[in-house]
């Protein structure tokens, strides 16, 4: 994207998660276009926190934007080894718990328990001196009690939402179209689950609450803010439209004086359900 995006003016990059070690990934199809989204079952291919370190970081580093990195881990103590190994990294800038990824076995029990979560919060936040996001599953119960259980663990940040749990089929072969049968869905289609849960987590806790889920336009991006999101992420919509996050930054200041905000900040979870 860089030649198509000036990283620079982005406000954070958050590079796909890695782990502890290489992983290979699921099996093909690894993402599925769907009538309103994407559905995808990457199973966090990637090249392990070593090549990150040695290979990706120095490329990211280069940029003015911060490098905010997320990590995965199959046990609890893997998040604590990777968080103390990231601490003092020159370019990076913070972290974000990928406690909630519904297509990798052992992932997303740390974000679908309340105490299981907490644990891994609290002491990733002892281990490293970096800000700690906790990237959270919608496919649970009581994500409040989960978002609850990050905040009072110390959890800088909240990030809302992961994708959902979803499949699609080919009904001729009586086969799912994904290699993992399962899979995420992202984009347009869980943008009122996205919003849905920014709004009640915000309104039960007291960290900033960050939105993602079918962003693609500034106005999806300030209704994420009325929600009560103090920042957004974009995902899917960089891939049919790469510079999605710059139109949506040049068009944040005339949107808001139109409306008569003076700063992002004053619209920050002003929705009225009264």
């Amino acid at each position: 994207m860089e030649g198509l995006v000036a990283i620079d003016r982005l406000g954070a990059i958050i590079p796909k998660t890695i782990t502890a070690a290489p992983r290979r990934g699921n099996a093909p199809w690894r993402t599925i276009e769907t009538a309103a989204g994407m559905l995808n079952s990457i199973g966090l291919d990637n090249d392990g926190i070593d090549a990150f370190l040695e290979h990706h970081l120095p490329y990211l580093a280069q940029f003015t934007a911060p490098t905010i990195v997320s990590i995965a881990g199959k046990t609890h103590d893997e998040f604590v080894t990777m968080a103390r190994r990231l601490n003092g990294v020159e370019g990076v800038a913070g972290l974000e718990l990928n406690i909630s990824c519904p297509n990798v076995s052992g992932g997303v029990d740390f974000g679908t328990d309340p105490a299981l979560c907490g644990r891994v919060v609290r002491d990733v936040v002892a281990a490293c001196e970096l800000p700690v996001l906790a990237k959270l599953t919608p496919n649970v119960t009581d994500l409040v009690a989960i978002a609850q259980s990050a905040a009072e663990a110390g959890a800088d940040a909240v990030t809302l939402i992961n994708t959902v749990l979803a499949m699609a089929v080919d009904w001729r072969r009586q086969r799912p179209l994904l290699g993992n049968v399962v899979g995420g869905l992202s984009g347009p289609a869980i943008k009122p689950i996205a919003l849905r849960a920014v709004y009640q987590v915000s309104q039960a806790v007291s960290i900033p609450v960050v939105g993602i889920g079918g962003i693609a336009t500034v106005d999806d991006v300030l209704e994420f803010a009325v929600a009560g999101a103090t920042a957004i992420q974009v995902g899917t919509a960089n891939f049919f439209d790469p510079t999605c996050s710059i139109k949506i930054l040049d068009a944040l200041p005339a949107a808001l004086s139109a409306a008569g905000i003076e700063q992002f900040s004053n619209l920050v979870g002003t929705l009225q359900t009264n």
